[in-house]
């Protein structure tokens, strides 16, 4: 028995709570108003939420950015125009609640996230969409992924490399989980881009060593220069035909879009840049995303928290329709 009416959308497919039966700011505040992962059979995509921050070098506050995603995703609908697809329809789509993680032992935390993922991801048809949470959660799902899927395809969204060796001696933090994560094999080598980068760096040897690792770099200044059409052409001719994952730090957008984030930087992409990149993204193989970085304490009127669930909800999209 469902304990709110959702909407069978096909046979044996059940999507969001009927807006015209319980109004959107009722009941449970799962992901975009969608059954939890008890309440039906089986499932194709979850939603999962990953409170953790530890792994913060400035400002904290995303563990409470899942909370925050799910609040602001009731407005969401059934039907995506943009990409002429009705996700919650095409797939059963889950909210399978938050994966719990030790605050005090990053460790420990990344060793109970990755298992957390796995358990999720039982057989290859299955997708994870990860809220964090900080940036330290990509590197245990590119883990778990790794293990359903072998090495695959980085698609990552932000303001930072992320490929930064350690901080204060700790290897994994939110600004290490890409070096780590090429470190282990987990990327197909060459393969993987960061899109949105700015901001002043250490040295100019953070750029050097981060090709090294085997990344290409799109600049948020490139796209001043070469477009939206630009970066998605140097994205697509990047990934080639290999799985794919993509991880979006909600601070690749400029502040005037995404105010609630530990570590903003000016210059950013707009949320229109932000998304046509993401639908160009349609006919690559998404196994598994995350949106990370909301820390609503320092958000307005849910600004950052309404993009991060949109985001998840075009990457839900993307995985029902590549």
């Amino acid at each position: 028995m469902h304990s709110q009416p959702y909407v069978e959308t096909t046979p044996g497919v059940f999507g969001q709570v009927d807006a015209q039966a319980v109004p959107r700011y009722a009941g449970i505040a799962t992901f975009a108003r969608l059954p939890q992962r008890h309440e039906v059979s089986d499932y194709d995509i979850a939603v999962a939420g990953v409170p953790f921050d530890s792994g913060v070098t400035y400002r904290p506050g995303a563990r409470f950015g899942p909370a925050a995603i799910r609040q602001a995703s009731r407005l969401l609908k059934p039907y995506n125009p943009a990409l002429d697809v009705t996700p919650f329809a095409a797939a059963q789509v889950v909210d399978a609640g938050d994966i719990a993680a030790n605050p005090f032992d990053i460790t420990a935390a990344v060793d109970e996230i990755r298992a957390g993922i796995r358990g999720l991801i039982s057989r290859p048809e299955q997708r994870v969409v990860l809220l964090g949470g900080d940036h330290t959660i990509a590197l245990p799902a590119l883990q778990a992924v790794n293990q359903v899927h072998g090495p695959v395809a980085l698609v990552h969204f932000d303001a930072h490399l992320d490929t930064w060796d350690t901080y204060f001696g700790a290897p994994c933090t939110h600004g290490t989980p890409f070096r780590r994560a090429s470190e282990q094999g987990l990327l197909v080598k060459d393969r993987s881009a960061h899109v949105g980068i700015r901001g002043s760096l250490y040295d100019r040897s953070d750029l050097l060593e981060d090709a090294e690792l085997g990344f290409t770099v799109v600049h948020c200044r490139d796209i001043d220069r070469i477009g939206v059409d630009g970066v998605i052409e140097r994205v697509l001719n990047r990934v080639g035909d290999h799985p794919v994952y993509v991880s979006i730090d909600v601070d690749v957008l400029d502040p005037a879009f995404a105010p609630g984030t530990g570590t903003p930087e000016i210059g950013g992409m707009t949320s229109r840049e932000l998304v046509a990149v993401l639908r160009a993204m349609r006919a690559l193989t998404v196994v598994g995303a995350d949106v990370v970085e909301v820390a609503p304490a320092y958000d307005h009127a849910e600004v950052t928290a309404v993009a991060g669930a949109n985001l998840a909800y075009e990457l839900i999209s993307l995985m029902v329709d590549g």
